[in-house]
């Protein structure tokens, strides 16, 4: 665990990205959906091999879809923005068909923070951040509620507005690639001046959504803001 005071910046972080995504072109304002899609299946194999249990997909909606559509064939992934309106669904590839995840056309990923509409009814002033939306699931689900995902290894102008306007301490869970250490060490950076940072240096190779529920409360022990990550069971 490492606590982050100011200093100097690391080299930009790409965070895996092409620059056309990093230079990204105007996107729409996202509007709420107006369709849910209907029916899904939370009890699919794909999620039981990723360690999410029927519970945890049914609380955030996550299952495969079957239907016709964009999101055919793939596991859908609601994406709600802080008030709790649906915004998009994101479509997980089951079967290595490309893209590995699928959005819709126009949307900003960049000014949502997945989950943080389930923050409301957290007390705490303390919220972990991970990369994906299953690091989150996984992290949620070993008891750690106030979790938030990037949807990548970077973090915008948006983002860092929502996070800083609702938390006091921010610890970091990025994945132990160097894209994710790059990532954690620049968000820090940014971070630092308005709240309290600290970041989980995960093994090389580790990332959340791996880990077991043990393993994730373990590498969130040593956390100073520990007495604010209450364990839900």
């Amino acid at each position: 665990m490492v606590r982050v005071e100011p200093g100097a910046l690391p080299a930009p972080c790409n965070c895996g990205e092409p620059k056309s995504e990093l230079i990204r072109k105007k996107e729409r304002i996202a509007l709420p959906l107006r369709f849910t899609l209907r029916p899904i299946d939370g009890g699919h194999p794909y999620l039981r091999e990723r360690g999410i249990n029927a519970d945890t997909a049914t609380q955030f909606g996550v299952g495969y879809y079957a239907g016709p559509g964009l999101m055919h064939g793939r596991v859908v992934i609601p994406i709600h923005d802080e008030r709790g309106q649906l915004l998009a669904y994101a479509g997980r590839s089951i079967d290595r068909t490309d893209p590995k995840y699928r959005l819709p056309a126009g949307f900003g990923k960049s000014g949502v923070l997945f989950n943080l509409h389930r923050m409301q009814a957290c007390a705490h002033h303390t919220v972990i951040v991970v990369e994906g939306f299953f690091d989150c699931l996984k992290v949620h689900q070993a008891g750690l509620i106030c979790v938030v995902a990037l949807m990548g290894c970077c973090l915008s102008d948006q983002q860092e507005s929502l996070l800083v306007q609702r938390f006091r301490n921010v610890v970091l869970m990025l994945d132990g690639d160097r894209a994710g250490q790059d990532g954690s060490r620049l968000i820090a950076q940014r971070l630092n001046p308005q709240c309290a940072v600290e970041i989980v240096n995960l093994a090389a190779g580790q990332q959340p959504d791996k880990l077991t529920t043990t393993e994730i409360r373990q590498a969130l022990s040593a956390t100073t803001a520990k007495d604010g990550l209450e364990i839900v069971k």
